[in-house]
């Protein structure tokens, strides 16, 4: 075992060292040993996506092709559907949900759990650390700004923000 623990160690420096040299970043050990094209094609995601190995994929995911999922996401199928569509950006740290067990919890158990499909069009960018409510549909091309609650529909080509959104009137980049 001990001999196995050396092994293991020297291979994830050696690994750790070709990420910082080859691509300049630091990753979590499991993405030291895994390949993000490789997750997504597991997971039955479309061609050309990818999928960081840390992100927690939970029931009924289905993901379009050429999107990147980043680091630390939590896609969370258990309660419906969870569709996203071709072209995305899943920012680091968004979670997106199909469930919320808010009036299970008030209710001590006695109303369900509630349930509803989240459905993200094609060419949609979330932003960083923003949270999706289940039920949501969010239209082709819109732009999600980063630490956003999207707690409601988005239209098609529509650029949003905040906690909870609202959509961005000037016209320009968010």
């Amino acid at each position: 075992m001990q001999k196995l623990n050396i092994v293991l160690k020297e291979l994830t420096l050696y690994l750790r060292f070709k990420m910082k040299t080859n691509h300049n970043r630091h990753v979590s050990f499991g993405d030291l040993f895994s390949d993000r094209w490789e997750t997504a094609k597991f997971l039955g995601f479309g061609d050309g996506t990818s999928c960081y190995n840390n992100v927690l994929v939970l029931g009924n995911v289905k993901v379009g092709k050429n999107t990147w999922i980043g680091p630390n996401v939590i896609l969370d199928g258990s309660g419906g559907q969870l569709v996203i569509g071709d072209y995305c950006s899943i920012s680091a740290g968004v979670q997106i949900y199909t469930h919320d067990s808010v009036e299970w919890s008030t209710s001590l158990g006695v109303a369900p759990v509630v349930k509803a499909d989240t459905i993200i069009g094609n060419g949609v960018y979330i932003g960083p650390n923003t949270i999706v409510q289940k039920g949501v549909k969010i239209g082709d091309s819109a732009i999600v700004g980063a630490m956003s609650f999207v707690n409601k529909d988005i239209e098609k080509k529509s650029k949003v923000f905040g906690c909870p959104i609202k959509v961005k009137e000037t016209k320009g980049d968010l």
